[in-house]
This record gives structure tokens, C-alpha cells and sequence, in this order.
């Protein structure tokens, strides 16, 4: 069976200012490969994240050298929409991050945003985005409530439920369930 790259990583150092945080990292990340990065905090885990969905491209200051292809395309190509690689590359952080909108704009909000309008199809979205964050059961008769309503627990797996909404082809998870308890992580 052959192996699908599905990122490249080539000579990617970054650095915060006169600070470099990362130092010509090179690898490869197979398509369907779970691929986790362990180190001390502080090591520049976060940083190469956010690297990969140029989450990084508007701190002041902050340079990256090296390139980064997903599927072959370099994504700091001119015509790299970096909207459309956010969506292909979804991004949950520690810190969980709710819009000050309902539940269900939560979910729906990015959806729309790319021109999905049909009712039916959304309610979908919502539903299964959800039941995959583990929190459907826990939320499902209070939708139009406000997010910022949530647990500490409850806002991070529906920032989960967000990220998963667009069905991405990458999901970078910082230390998603830092702030879940035993229970939750494992749903």
C-alpha cells in the first residue's frame, strides 16, 4: 500500500522578532496519519502549528524561512487563498475560544460565511459536528443559548464541534483537552 504525503515540511525556521523559536525543521506527515508533537513547554509546538495554517502571518515582527506544501502546493503562494487554507487546515487551541454568539452560530457561523444556506443541511452540521465533540446530548435543547453559557469544558468541545463543522482535511489540535476532564478527553 502507498503512503499519500499530505505535508511537507522543508527547512521551516520562525522567529518572534530577533527571537527564533523554531530551527530548520524538515518531515513529512503521511495523509490519515495521526501525527502528535511532544515537547517541554516553550519548545515551539504551538508556533509550528500555527505555522501550517499561517495562523502566524499577522504578528508583528514574526518571520518564517523554509516552505510548507500540502498536497504539493507551497500554502505562502500568492495564490494560496489563506481563507480557503484554513478551511482545508482547522485549528483548535488550549484555550478555548467560543464565539459571543449562540450555540448554534457557533457551528453555523464559518458554514455560512462559505455560502451554505439550506436549513436542513446545516441543522445536519450542527447535530453530527456535535455528537463528534461529545457534547449533542448535553446541549441539544438549548441551541440558541449563548455559547459564553457553557462550561469551561463545554466551550472547548464546542470549539471542537466548530473546527470539525467544516470537515478539514487537517485539524491541528494544541492541547485540545487541557481544560476536559478524564471522562470528557476520552469521548
Amino acid at each position: 500500500m502507498q503512503t499519500t504525503t499530505c505535508v511537507t515540511v522543508q527547512n521551516v525556521s520562525f522567529w518572534y522578532g530577533s527571537n527564533q523559536a523554531l530551527f530548520d525543521i524538515n518531515m513529512t506527515i503521511p495523509q490519515h496519519a495521526v501525527t502528535a508533537f511532544i515537547g517541554p513547554s516553550g519548545c515551539g509546538k504551538s508556533t509550528f502549528l500555527r505555522c501550517l495554517n499561517r495562523m502566524n502571518d499577522r504578528i508583528d515582527g514574526s518571520k518564517m524561512t523554509g516552505k510548507i506544501e500540502l498536497s504539493g502546493q507551497d500554502i505562502r503562494d500568492r495564490s494560496v487563498s489563506v481563507e480557503a487554507l484554513r478551511r482545508t487546515v482547522g485549528m483548535v487551541f488550549q484555550k478555548s475560544n467560543p464565539f459571543p454568539k449562540s450555540i448554534h452560530e457557533n457551528i453555523t457561523y464559518g458554514l455560512r460565511l462559505q455560502g451554505i444556506r439550506d436549513k436542513a443541511r446545516l441543522e445536519e452540521i450542527v447535530e453530527r459536528s456535535l455528537r463528534g465533540a461529545a457534547l449533542w446530548d448535553e446541549v441539544k435543547d438549548r441551541l440558541n443559548d449563548s455559547a459564553l453559557g457553557l462550561s469551561g469544558g463545554q466551550m472547548q468541545r464546542l470549539c471542537i464541534a466548530r473546527a470539525i463543522a467544516n470537515r478539514p482535511e487537517i485539524l491541528l489540535m494544541d492541547e485540545p483537552c487541557s481544560a476536559l476532564d478524564p471522562i470528557a478527553t476520552g469521548k
